[in-house]
């Protein structure tokens, strides 16, 4: 069954999520300051004390399973996990797991199309229109003023329009549900849009897929293509695929829940497509490739050091999510927060279903840290408060100790 743009939507917990993923390193410069004590472990790794207390402190706020994975330029990476990889083997959460990267696609999308601009194949002021005729209008849209830096930068103004599952049942029946980039647009642009083009910052989600379907209109390929070839294969990430319409997540992997109502069962919700055959949040991937392809796009690797400058081009978060990010600014496709021991760090995250992740890497790219939460269980505001400030100070310790 593959859901239509005119069909009811369905409650949405997308949002919460996202925003509180997106919070990761909202907390003051406070909170912070424990040193880093590191010793060799097993396997090739070292146990870094910090990064296991900061993760046992966001087992603690109640997500099923936590994988923390820290990479500098010198020595094995370190590694730290906690909680459970299914709640009913108790089996250990895998450091090397598998999982849902969520909205952390956005920074491959973006990548690919800043590479284009560099080869003279786009340009930031290019419009929607310009390139996708006829796509986004009606209702007060107008792909004509909309341009690609505007999607990049989450000043289009669209209005996202997004089902989620709004009992078991639902997700039972609607878990392999696919939708099409144009289904969802054809569902943003059935609203009118929330402000006008460039005027204000609101995160979302419709302007990166279109993202997708301007590079396959550019290149002739689909944009989980055009990824693979410029960046996944030529990184060796060997652990970053898409799955598309694959429900199922390769091995090893924790699972993830979700609680459909206060006080109900948790549910595992680990194998659905969701938004997987989408160009904002399709991809799977390991923590030592998120790191591998964040210090490499930071170490600049994957741009010219033109198009990393704009990427770097940074504006205010708008006010729904400084609250949670205090200092955060968006570039093209990357987040930069403040870091306790002076500087900046960049990364992007993404939430859905249960998920988290959260990614930071030193502006040298010579540091790298991801995090990946599963089975998490938002109910209020406080709660996003909660995690959001336990992940910040997992990535502020992790960039900020010595090697």
């Amino acid at each position: 069954m593959t859901n239509t743009p005119n069909e009811t939507p369905r409650r949405s917990r997308r949002r919460t999520l996202l925003l509180s993923a997106l919070a990761a390193g909202a907390v003051t410069a406070g909170l912070l300051g424990a040193t880093v004590a590191e010793r060799r472990g097993d396997g090739g790794h070292r146990t870094n004390a910090a990064l296991q207390r900061d993760v046992d402190a966001l087992t603690a706020l109640g997500a099923t399973g936590v994988q923390a994975r820290l990479t500098g330029p010198d020595g094995p990476d370190a590694t730290a996990v906690g909680g459970v990889a299914d709640v009913t083997t108790r089996q250990p959460v895998p450091a090397d797991g598998y999982f849902r990267i969520a909205s952390v696609t956005k920074a491959f999308v973006a990548t690919v199309v800043l590479q284009l601009v560099a080869e003279g194949k786009l340009t930031l002021d290019d419009t929607v229109e310009s390139r996708l005729p006829g796509v986004v209008s009606g209702n007060g849209n107008d792909g004509r003023a909309i341009t690609v830096r505007d999607l990049l930068q989450h000043r289009s103004g669209l209005h996202d329009d997004y089902p989620d599952y709004t009992s078991a049942e639902d997700f039972q029946q609607h878990r392999n549900d696919t939708v099409t980039a144009e289904q969802t647009v054809a569902r943003a642009v059935a609203h009118q849009p929330d402000f006008r083009p460039g005027t204000q910052w609101s995160y979302g989600n419709t302007g990166y897929v279109l993202l997708g379907m301007i590079v396959e209109r550019v290149t002739g390929h689909p944009w989980h293509q055009e990824v693979h070839d410029r960046i996944v294969r030529p990184l060796a990430l060997d652990h970053t695929s898409r799955p598309g319409a694959t429900p199922a997540l390769p091995q090893p992997h924790a699972a993830t829940y979700q609680r459909f109502q206060d006080g109900g069962p948790l549910v595992d919700v680990t194998e659905q497509v969701g938004m997987g055959t989408n160009g904002e949040a399709g991809l799977i991937s390991t923590t030592a490739d998120l790191d591998r392809f964040f210090a490499a796009l930071l170490g600049g690797k994957l741009l010219p050091p033109a198009q990393l400058a704009q990427l770097q081009q940074t504006v205010p978060v708008g006010q729904d999510v400084e609250p949670l990010m205090p200092g955060a600014r968006d570039g093209l496709g990357l987040f930069s927060r403040p870091l306790s021991c002076g500087g900046l760090y960049w990364g992007h995250d993404g939430g859905d279903s249960g998920w988290i992740t959260a990614t930071g890497t030193t502006s040298d790219g010579r540091r790298a840290v991801t995090v990946s939460l599963s089975g998490v269980q938002i109910a209020s505001p406080d709660d996003a408060v909660r995690i959001a400030a336990a992940e910040n100070t997992l990535i502020d310790h992790a960039l900020c100790g010595s090697d």
